[in-house]
């Protein structure tokens, strides 16, 4: 960060506590859809393993072994709202582009998502450029993207989490999950607001996730700190008098502003 990263005399030790403990209880409601996410990851990297040992290049038809575990994570998970492999362009031998993804409708059925990937047609047919993919391929680590307007599987405010996918240090794909933003403010906020200054979670790059913080709305970027550094480190921060704290595990810092 630019400026200091060590504690503030302003920012007191009720407060530092507080802080803490709130990051931790985000950390852990979103450490439920990483496991998601993770399971996803484990069973896409053994299925490829064993097309590879076959001597062959994987075909749609293969990701349909990942169903019953997508559809059981759905039903069981209560922040996931869709879950998923989305290969790199060039991964299946039969098609350039590919998303093996479900998700659950307003009635809770599950159901795949159907998209036209051909890049003559579609205007979502080159997903490498949106966060949730480029992020992990990029750092070789899990992220948060968005809140953003998810047009590909939606039409609703969601986070995506997201993890890379890899075979013998070949990057393959990422396993995600969409989470609602209205569900995940409606985890997130009673949370921030037990804080006793203006509150916000942001991603790595500055997004912010959730707000109790009136002059930072959801989705609106945060400017100055480094946000990537502070999750690097996995260390407390300061920044204009902001305390900045990890939430223990998943990539999203806790903002709080001094009361």
């Amino acid at each position: 960060m630019s400026r200091s990263t060590a504690p503030s005399g302003a920012l007191t030790a009720t407060l530092d506590a507080a802080a803490e403990q709130v990051a931790a209880r985000v950390g852990d409601a979103l450490e439920t859809v990483f496991e998601a996410v993770a399971q996803t990851r484990a069973d896409t990297a053994a299925l490829l393993a064993r097309v590879s040992a076959d001597g062959r290049r994987p075909v749609t038809a293969d990701l349909a072994a990942l169903r019953p575990g997508l559809h059981l994570r759905l039903t069981r998970q209560e922040l996931v709202s869709g879950v998923g492999f989305v290969a790199a362009p060039g991964l299946l031998a039969d098609v350039p582009a590919w998303l093996e993804w479900w998700q659950t409708d307003a009635q809770g059925d599950v159901r795949p998502l159907l998209l036209d990937l051909d890049p003559r047609s579609s205007a979502y047919s080159d997903y490498t450029h949106w966060d949730w993919f480029a992020l992990p391929r990029d750092t070789g680590r899990r992220a948060v993207a968005g809140p953003y307007v998810d047009y590909l599987c939606s039409d609703e405010y969601s986070l995506t989490l997201s993890a890379p996918v890899e075979l013998a240090g070949r990057f393959l794909g990422v396993a995600a999950a969409d989470v609602y933003l209205r569900h995940f403010e409606a985890a997130a906020l009673p949370l921030l607001r037990e804080l006793p200054g203006p509150a916000r979670l942001v991603n790595a790059r500055g997004r912010v996730a959730a707000s109790a913080d009136p002059a930072r709305l959801a989705g609106s970027l945060t400017k100055g700190p480094d946000f990537a550094g502070v999750l690097e480190s996995g260390r407390p921060g300061v920044f204009d008098g902001a305390r900045l704290v990890p939430c223990q595990g998943v990539p999203l810092v806790l903002v709080v502003a001094p009361a």
